[in-house]
């Protein structure tokens, strides 16, 4: 799905649509940062087996993941599973924010070489210690899985606010099929989107697997 035609919005619009984003977004990293942690082991466990169900047939060379820190919804088993699969999986690696803005590009991406090859990076974010292969290298992907704090069953994700996952997603291949991973009460029915938002192929909580084309 990626790219989809969204009218024009105006500054006003644009300022109304982050607004809201910001409110929600800090409401639910809230709701989340409660969750009990045996609540939260539990639905990791059980969307792992949603993300084994969903992909457990597939045939993939190269996969892209961001490598979670609580209380994101867990990724760490769905990587040592791809790559136990012999899939090259790569993690984002942060470059120097953009001067004088501080904004963070598109990152750049090393592949997955095991738990011992890791390593603290910008913004306190996991990352591989082999060696970067380019922020371009996303395009060899043929599965990505993108964080974030809320979904739709249209597809809308509501990020972490950053922006750099969505710069990152420039360089994505249009065939790319991008994985949000929610808990269940994460996917509402409404998300407040920018024109330029790209929105994800498939949602995976610990209960459904959700179709968004």
């Amino acid at each position: 799905m990626g790219r989809v035609f969204r009218p024009l919005q105006s500054p006003a619009d644009v300022a109304a649509i982050a607004e809201a984003k910001r409110v929600l977004r800090r409401a639910l990293v809230e709701r989340r940062r409660v969750h009990p942690d045996e609540q939260r082991a539990a639905d990791d466990a059980a969307r792992f087996e949603r993300i084994r169900e969903f992909f457990g047939s597939s045939a993939l060379g190269t996969a892209a993941s961001y490598f979670s820190v609580p209380p994101e919804p867990g990724t760490l088993q769905a990587i040592a599973w791809l790559a136990s699969r012999d899939v090259r999986v790569l993690l984002p690696v942060l470059t120097e924010p953009e001067e004088p803005s501080g904004i963070f590009g598109a990152p750049d991406w090393a592949p997955y070489a095991g738990p011992d090859r890791l390593q603290q990076g910008r913004l306190g974010l996991i990352e591989p210690t082999t060696s970067p292969v380019g922020a371009a290298a996303l395009a060899e992907a043929e599965l990505i899985i993108v964080p974030g704090v809320a979904g739709s069953a249209e597809g809308d994700r509501l990020g972490r606010g950053g922006g750099w996952y969505d710069r990152a997603l420039r360089h994505a291949a249009r065939s790319a099929v991008t994985v949000l991973l929610l808990n269940d009460d994460e996917v509402l029915d409404v998300i407040p989107a920018h024109r330029h938002d790209r929105r994800v192929d498939v949602i995976i909580t610990p209960t459904r697997i959700l179709d968004c084309g």
